[in-house]
């Protein structure tokens, strides 16, 4: 059986951590869905910013939207939306089979946004609205000032995917967001059941650490935070909180594996996946993992609910002068500073190639 295949029957989603027009128009993205059992796609401002700067397919739309009273972010969103408006067309019937549970795609609001969280809850309910598709999830993301957001969201009935976690706290707290949204719809006598998945980033902590810690530690901090929040958010599903609100109709907050694609050239290139396989989880990968896992990835047990040997493995980085409050605080900071970047770049890209493109016409 395919390995693909095989992590999907232990109870874990592939989702595909890329989106491209050629992935759409070349067929790429229906085989992963019929073949490799992707299940769902994630997307953020980096990986739109590599799409748009490595191929000519969006020339024409940017060409066609060129106006001096457009904005480059109007034109982004116009761009993406295009795009991910037909994937989430392509798991239309993932979405229908699993009644809602797979099948999402997933567009950021403005990373510029992050420290404002009543324009990220006008963001996230406009641009759900222009996507007019109901498997797409907006991502916040959880930082301190993202949180009321993502809780407004979810009361207004937006399905979010909540991005930049990297500790068991920081998930905690946006699970508590999360399940505060869903509460304020079952007292207001509104529906309850509103999509979302809280999405832990992995990778980043072992690349941080690379190099300040003994070689026995290599490449098992990542894995060791997940342990952990793994544990919390078995613990949460089975709380009287979330049961009281799942009676009344509420859905789990899924938990999503991000950064999962192996950044130590000497460590296995399914290192992620391997060790994060897990019932009623996701992990979102880029096409070089997927396509590694595809060629000689097994999976041989699934991660142990009340966390294994996690604090075990973290109070050994501690002894290594490794403080995970600090550095997990660090690396949200780090992450949301990334995703500006990266969305100023992309901003820059579209308004240069309009401009090229107006030149050359």
């Amino acid at each position: 059986m395919n390995p693909t295949r095989t992590l999907h029957d232990f109870g874990q989603s592939l989702w595909l951590d890329n989106i491209t027009r050629d992935l759409l128009n070349d067929g790429t993205l229906q085989h992963y869905i019929d073949e490799l059992s992707v299940s769902g796609l994630t997307s953020n401002p980096a990986i739109f910013n590599h799409a748009i700067n490595n191929s000519t397919t969006y020339d024409v739309d940017i060409s066609r939207q060129a106006s001096p009273t457009k904005s480059a972010e109007d034109r982004f969103f116009d761009l993406a939306l295009a795009d991910l408006t037909r994937a989430a067309e392509l798991f239309q019937p993932v979405f229908a089979r699993t009644n809602g549970i797979d099948g999402w795609v997933s567009l950021e609001v403005s990373p510029a946004l992050a420290h404002d969280s009543d324009k990220t809850v006008e963001a996230a309910l406009e641009l759900h609205r222009r996507g007019g598709k109901p498997n797409l999830f907006i991502k916040i993301p959880g930082t301190p000032e993202g949180l009321p957001a993502i809780e407004a969201a979810i009361f207004a009935g937006v399905p979010i995917n909540v991005t930049l976690l990297f500790s068991r706290e920081q998930y905690v707290a946006a699970a508590e967001s999360y399940l505060r949204g869903v509460e304020r719809r079952i007292a207001a006598g509104l529906n309850p059941a509103v999509a979302s998945v809280a999405s832990l980033f992995v990778s980043r902590w072992d690349v941080a650490v690379a190099g300040k810690v003994p070689g026995a530690l290599t490449t098992r901090l990542g894995i060791a935070v997940a342990q952990r929040t793994y544990k919390a958010y078995r613990e949460l599903l089975a709380s009287p909180r979330f049961l009281r609100a799942a009676n009344a109709g509420a859905l789990p907050q899924r938990l999503l594996w991000a950064s999962t694609g192996t950044k130590d050239p000497h460590a296995s290139d399914i290192l992620y996946i391997k060790a994060l396989a897990a019932p009623f989880t996701i992990n979102t990968i880029p096409d070089a993992t997927l396509k590694a896992f595809e060629d000689h990835g097994e999976v041989d047990t699934t991660l142990d609910p009340d966390g294994g040997d996690c604090e075990r493995v973290l109070a050994e980085f501690l002894k290594a002068g490794i403080d995970i409050d600090v550095l997990a605080a660090k690396l949200q900071n780090d992450g949301a500073q990334s995703f500006v970047k990266s969305w100023k770049d992309l901003m820059g890209r579209i308004n240069s190639k309009g401009i090229a493109i107006r030149k050359a016409s």
